[in-house]
């Protein structure tokens, strides 16, 4: 891939610049325990609407026991959803959307081109391409790792009707008692 061709070029990144920690992160982002797949956020440029974090990926993840016993890969949906999650810290963090949340609303274009393993970073640059507040954002995304591309794509995000689901989780409650 060209260097015309990144959203941002990994090697100018400065990984000791942590905008925000995993802290910070769950400020913005709904995901918890081993759903979390961010580490940190080190770049934001609001005029550009470019964000890039990094998962440091540990032999402690979920998924390494069982997917591919003896050769655990990072499973390609793993590597969707820490994309994803840095999309929505971003356009959360700066309401962008204007969402109480941002949930998937589609996948396009997604290539895998490296493999992601335990003791690997992966480096996550998100880049806004549409956004049409209240109704959807959508972002071209890149993931790196030792400066090679594992994942590409773009993501679409939706806001997520948290009233509406949270009416319909306690009617599903309430008729299981």
């Amino acid at each position: 891939m060209s260097a015309r061709d990144l959203i941002l070029d990994p090697a100018t990144l400065d990984f000791s610049n942590v905008i925000a920690d995993q802290e910070e992160i769950r400020r913005n982002n709904p995901q918890r325990f081993e759903m979390e797949q961010l580490t940190a956020i080190i770049y934001e440029d609001l005029e550009n609407h470019v964000c890039a974090g990094y998962k440091d990926v540990t032999h402690d993840e979920f998924w390494v026991r069982g997917h591919m016993p003896n050769m655990p890969l990072m499973p390609g949906v793993v590597m969707l959803e820490a994309a994803a999650q840095l999309c929505s810290y971003f356009s959360q963090k700066h309401d962008l959307l204007g969402a109480a949340m941002v949930g998937f609303g589609g996948l396009e274009e997604v290539r895998f081109r490296d493999p992601v393993i335990p003791g690997d970073r992966l480096v996550l640059v998100c880049g806004m391409t549409k956004l049409r507040r209240g109704r959807i954002v959508v972002t071209r995304f890149q993931g790196f790792v030792r400066n090679s591309i594992a994942v590409e794509g773009i993501l679409k995000g939706i806001p997520i009707p948290i009233d509406v689901v949270n009416s319909q989780l306690a009617k599903a409650v309430d008729s299981d008692a």
